[in-house]
Parts: structure tokens; C-alpha cells; sequence
């Protein structure tokens, strides 16, 4: 079967491979434990920065279902491969992000202590504080020349704290300078692949809000009606809500794989493949609804606006794991060997189903008391954080 080009992992993400020897010098053990420990911390704070990134695009409207997309695409292409290492997508593009986001912090820092010394003389004496702000001027230029200068090096963490004035005259005299740093920031803009990202995230938006809207409307609508039929309807709401969330976290990494928006309620073969790892599917969705619940906390009050994307940060820690063990079980199922015995099949098959209800049903319970501690109240019922956006509102 094709896979469409957008779960693809990028090429900055693929392990790298172990070319032959051409005679090239080999390096010491230290030199290759120093790059070793090198290329690992790069990794981390790539990480660091794909989550922070995650985090602060999932409290944007509209923009927040790149967020969801890329948590897709991550589950889709581990299904797709079977490997976990494959759903590490981005991490380097994201270092490289974050080590500009934080040099250029670091490059505005000066201009924002003279700035501040600005401030103070403004106090101290109004009228005398031309030659400040002169100052402030002047260095506020230099360091937007430095930042620029040091976006076409390439952006480097140590770009930043050095600016290379030799370099610099020499690329002043470099034909075409300007042709090839727009071609290199339309590259870096094409590799994150942000359309695709949102449109994957629309599409899984969409469809896994039609599964819920039936289960989850009767929820609502019995909090509205006073008698005892109310409490009927919720029961109904809650048994069929139970039955969703059985298949819901594994339709979305079908639908993810096969990139087809039929593909999300396409119960068939993804029950075919909850068969043949019914263990590894019950690991996943027990852990898919175990991290959702404590983020229900978050959720009590609503977050002032300059630091939603504080709560952010925790709802996307929480539910990465999940989607990355939700795609390594289908990529498992799908690239395992089924059982040939009959009874031991169909017992691993029913003993999973058995430990699986009793957490789909807790879930179902604490989902239905968190209207009556939430911000939002019956509509946080709708805010379904595990299968839709990362975000607490």
C-alpha cells in the first residue's frame, strides 16, 4: 500500500547510516564520545523546542490544528514503519528553531539593559536623557543587523555571539547574496511542511468531533433535562461514549497511516489488527486514558491569556507518549505475525477487552463530573484533549 509523502519522516530525523570505510582517517574514542554527547544534547533541546513549539501553537486558534496534525502524523508514520524511533519527526528542524528563538533572546538582551537604564535616568532627570535614547537608537540597529547577519550564517546558537565582520565584507561582495537567502528561508519554511500539518489536523479535527458528537451531545442534553429521563439519557450517553473510546485513539492512527479521511471510521480492519496484539492495544489506550484524566485539573479555572501556554506545555507532554505508544501497537499488530491457536487468540483477545472496560469506564465517570468543576462546565465535555487539540480550552 502507497503511503502519502506526508508521513514520510523527514530526512533530518531518519537514523543516520553507517557508511563504508574509504579510507577516510577514523576518529579517536574521545573525539567520538565528545560528538556523541554533543549530537545527544542537540536531540534534547530539539525536543525541548518541539514541545515548547507544540505547546504555544495549540492555544492559537485555527493555527491550533497543526498542533493535533503533527500528533497524527507522528502516531500515522510509527504505524506505518512499526519502529518508535520513526515518530520522533522534527526534532532537529526544532533545534534548529529554537536555537534562533533563543539566540535572538540572547542578541536583544544589551539593548534591553541600556533600555532599562533609559528608564531609570527618565526618573531621575527628564530632561537629560537625550543622549540615552541616542544610544538606545544606535544599539537597537547594530543588533538588528547582528540578528539578520546572523540568520544568513545559518542561524547557529554561536552565530549569534559572534559576528564575523571578515565574513560579513566578504558576502557583501558574493553575487546573487540575496537570491540565496530567500531560497534558503523558503526552504526551511517548505521542510516544516505546515500545510500538510494543518490539513491532516483539520480532516482528523472533523471526524473524530463525529464520533463524539452523538455520545457526548446526549451527556449534554441530560444536564438540561430535570426528571428522571435525564438520567437515562446519560446513561446512554455514557455506554455509547464507552464503546467510542474502545476504538476512537486507534481509528485516529488508521486514518493517520492510510491518510484517507474515510479511513477514521473504518472499523474493520483496525479491529482485525486490535486482534492480533490485543495487549499491545489495551497498553495503549490504558495509557492514553490515564494521562488525560489529571489534566482535567487544568481545566478548573480559566488561564490568563499571556501564559495559556503554560497549561499547554503539560497537555502536550502527557499526550505525546500516548500517541506514540498508540502508533507503535498498530505498527506492531500490522508488521507482527498473528497467532495460529485458535483458543489462546480469542482468551488474549477477551482478557484484554476485560482489562480494558474497567478504565474506559473510569474514564466515562470522571469525564462526567468534570462539567461540574470546569470553566466551561457541560461544554468541557466537548473539549476532548486526548483525541482533539492539546489544549486545556
Amino acid at each position: 500500500m502507497l503511503v502519502p509523502p506526508v508521513l514520510v519522516p523527514a530526512p533530518e530525523d531518519s537514523p543516520p547510516e553507517i557508511e563504508a570505510s574509504t579510507g577516510a582517517p577514523k576518529r579517536s574514542i574521545p573525539g567520538r564520545l565528545a560528538r556523541g554527547i554533543y549530537s545527544f544534547c542537540g536531540w534534547c533541546f530539539g525536543m525541548v523546542s518541539l514541545i515548547g513549539g507544540l505547546a504555544v501553537i495549540s492555544v492559537i486558534p485555527i493555527a491550533n490544528l497543526i498542533s493535533l496534525g503533527y500528533l497524527l502524523r507522528v502516531s500515522g508514520t510509527i504505524a506505518h514503519t512499526g519502529r518508535l524511533r520513526d515518530g520522533f519527526i522534527g526534532v532537529r528542524r526544532a533545534g534548529q528553531l529554537g536555537g534562533i528563538v533563543l539566540g535572538i533572546w540572547l542578541a536583544l538582551w544589551p539593548a534591553r539593559y541600556l533600555a532599562m537604564l533609559r528608564d531609570s535616568a527618565v526618573i531621575v532627570n527628564p530632561d537629560g536623557v537625550g543622549g540615552w535614547s541616542v544610544g538606545l537608537w544606535m544599539l537597537t540597529g547594530v543588533t538588528c543587523l547582528h540578528i539578520i547577519w546572523a540568520l544568513l550564517r545559518g542561524g547557529k546558537l554561536r552565530h549569534f555571539f559572534w559576528p564575523a565582520p571578515i565574513r560579513f565584507f566578504r558576502w557583501l561582495g558574493t553575487p546573487d547574496k540575496f537570491n540565496t537567502a530567500r531560497d534558503a528561508v523558503w526552504e526551511t519554511a517548505a521542510s516544516l511542511r505546515l500545510p500538510e500539518l494543518f490539513w491532516l489536523g483539520t480532516r482528523g479535527f472533523a471526524g473524530t468531533v463525529l464520533w463524539l458528537l452523538i455520545p457526548v451531545g446526549l451527556m449534554i442534553l441530560a444536564s438540561k433535562i430535570a426528571h428522571n429521563a435525564g438520567v437515562l439519557v446519560s446513561l446512554l450517553g455514557g455506554v455509547l461514549l464507552m464503546g467510542v473510546l474502545l476504538l476512537l485513539p486507534f481509528q485516529q492512527v488508521w486514518f493517520a497511516r492510510e491518510n484517507r479521511f474515510r479511513a477514521l471510521f473504518e472499523i474493520l480492519p483496525v479491529c482485525r489488527l486490535a486482534g492480533r496484539a490485543p495487549f499491545k492495544f489495551w497498553c495503549a489506550l490504558t495509557l492514553t486514558l490515564v494521562l488525560a484524566v489529571p489534566l482535567f485539573l487544568l481545566k478548573i479555572e480559566l488561564t490568563p491569556a499571556e501564559i495559556t501556554w503554560l497549561p499547554a506545555l503539560f497537555f502536550v507532554v502527557f499526550g505525546l507518549p500516548a500517541r506514540l505508544l498508540t502508533g507503535w501497537a498498530m505498527g506492531r499488530a500490522a508488521h507482527g505475525e498473528p497467532s495460529t491457536n485458535f483458543l489462546m487468540k480469542w482468551f488474549c483477545r477477551l482478557a484484554a477487552l476485560g482489562l480494558a472496560l474497567p478504565f474506559v469506564f473510569s474514564y466515562v465517570v470522571i469525564l462526567f463530573f468534570t462539567q461540574y468543576i470546569s470553566w466551561n462546565g457541560t461544554l468541557s465535555l466537548l473539549e476532548q484533549h486526548a483525541f482533539l487539540v492539546p489544549s486545556p480550552f
